[in-house]
């Protein structure tokens, strides 16, 4: 949908939609419910990431892997940086939320960041679209264990525990191993990956709502947003916004000072200011098990999925005006 000049992705409009739907019935939903959206969730999760490593494609990964100091900054910054913003700059506003949203937080502190928009958004703006590709990439591969090990220490800290071992064992079964079935399969099915690409794009998206619709209804069915009104939202939309912007800004001084060119400069701020919906929703049920709250824990990843894709949108568009004025291709 376009709306002058600012296309609104879908997936967005469908996310508000299926929420809305949580609110309005939660039944059907919930864990137990009659469309046993629980177990959806619960092996969806392994075909999302088999459908990743199927659309993997390591020689795109290739062509941008010699950029070292942009890799290393963009890591740095998506496990290093990420964490230690939420917790020194958050830590004085965590009593205003509730603590499943201040868990939420640095949920999206401990996630990797996006692939596809992160890609998208970089070649939009003439930005140096094969470092893109490979930190997206190997940022989601360092993902499946950094995120549960940083939210295990988040929680140890917080006081609440979360036994890492078995999350660990659970994330090789459900999403280590299915990227390298995926993998191992594209020696078959890559022609066909390519050829149905919209396809896997609509299958993983829907699986994704299915995992937001059972972790909203099951907060509704438990209460969990009782009390809770709009300046919630208000206030968590404020905090996403805000964290965004203070990464994007901290990471132009080490573009600075490794003088990065506008490409790799672009790369390195549209990846390491973004995090991924798309491994946060996934990875959430995992890590937090039949948390009744997992709505609000994931509220905030939702809302600054949103947030990034319009924020980098508007810059992105600047960017390719900028490089099409200076001749630039």
């Amino acid at each position: 949908m376009t709306i002058r000049g600012f296309t609104i992705d879908g997936f967005l409009l469908a996310l508000v939609a299926i929420v809305a739907l949580a609110i309005a019935f939660p039944g059907p939903g919930a864990t137990g419910g009659i469309l046993h959206m629980n177990e959806v969730a619960t092996y969806g999760v392994a075909v999302i990431f088999f459908l990743y490593g199927l659309t993997l494609a390591p020689e795109k990964m290739k062509a941008g892997i010699k950029h070292w100091r942009l890799h290393i900054s963009v890591q740095l910054c998506t496990f290093v940086l990420f964490p230690i913003v939420v917790l020194v700059l958050g830590t004085p506003f965590k009593s205003m939320l509730p603590l499943p949203v201040w868990i939420g937080f640095f949920y999206i502190a401990a996630l990797p960041s996006t692939v596809s928009s992160s890609v998208a958004m970089t070649s939009l703006a003439h930005g140096n679209v094969p470092a893109a590709i490979f930190n997206a990439t190997i940022s989601s591969l360092i993902g499946v264990f950094a995120t549960p090990v940083l939210m295990a220490w988040f929680l140890a800290t917080s006081g609440t525990s979360m036994p890492l071992l078995p999350v660990i064992l659970k994330i090789v079964l459900l999403v280590l191993l299915p990227i390298i079935v995926g993998q191992v399969a594209r020696h078959w099915l890559a022609g066909w990956a390519h050829r149905n690409n919209k396809r896997i794009k609509l299958a993983d998206r829907a699986i994704i709502l299915a995992i937001v619709y059972n972790s909203f209804s099951d907060s509704m069915v438990e209460g969990v947003w009782a009390g809770h009104d709009a300046i919630l939202i208000v206030q968590i939309v404020v905090g996403v916004i805000a964290l965004f912007y203070i990464i994007y800004w901290l990471m132009l001084i080490p573009c600075k000072l490794m003088h990065f060119n506008r490409q790799d400069t672009i790369a390195c701020l549209f990846c390491a200011s973004k995090k991924s919906l798309a491994t946060g929703v996934p990875l959430a049920p995992i890590i937090f098990g039949n948390d009744p709250a997992l709505g609000l824990i994931i509220a905030p990843i939702m809302l600054y999925h949103f947030c990034q894709l319009v924020i980098v949108s508007v810059i992105a568009n600047r960017y390719a005006r900028i490089a099409i004025a200076e001749g630039h291709t």
